[in-house]
């Protein structure tokens, strides 16, 4: 059975060679694409007005990220993070109890370690 031909990577400007589509780095940036791709809009997600008034709200009775104040820093909060991912879920979308206010750094972190389906994957 002869051997495929080893050719660039697909990713423009990428001259590792592989034996079709993708080489390992690209793959996984081109995994993270297609993801964004298939969850859909943030209005979509439920991320529209009724939220924004909602988020505004929460967060000027909550003006203080917890992550930072539970490290005695003071920072303000500017995001509100779902403290377990609703994936969807309605109620749990809009169940306050699941609310918590955070700075963007904490959020960014928080979702990259527990809530990302890129947690655990190096990425």
């Amino acid at each position: 059975m002869p051997i495929a031909a080893m050719t660039p990577c697909r990713h423009q400007g990428c001259r590792a060679l592989v034996a079709k589509g993708y080489c390992d780095e690209h793959k996984q940036q081109s995994t993270r694409k297609q993801f964004d791709r298939d969850r859909g809009s943030a209005n979509s997600r439920g991320y529209n007005y009724k939220w924004q008034k909602a988020r505004k709200l929460f967060l000027a009775e909550h003006p203080l990220c917890v992550e930072c104040e539970s490290n005695e820093k003071v920072t303000a909060a500017n995001v509100v993070d779902h403290i377990i991912a609703h994936k969807g879920d309605q109620v749990l979308f809009w169940d306050e109890s699941n609310w918590q206010p955070l700075c963007a750094t904490c959020h960014n972190i928080k979702t990259a370690t527990q809530d990302s389906s890129f947690a655990g994957r190096g990425g």
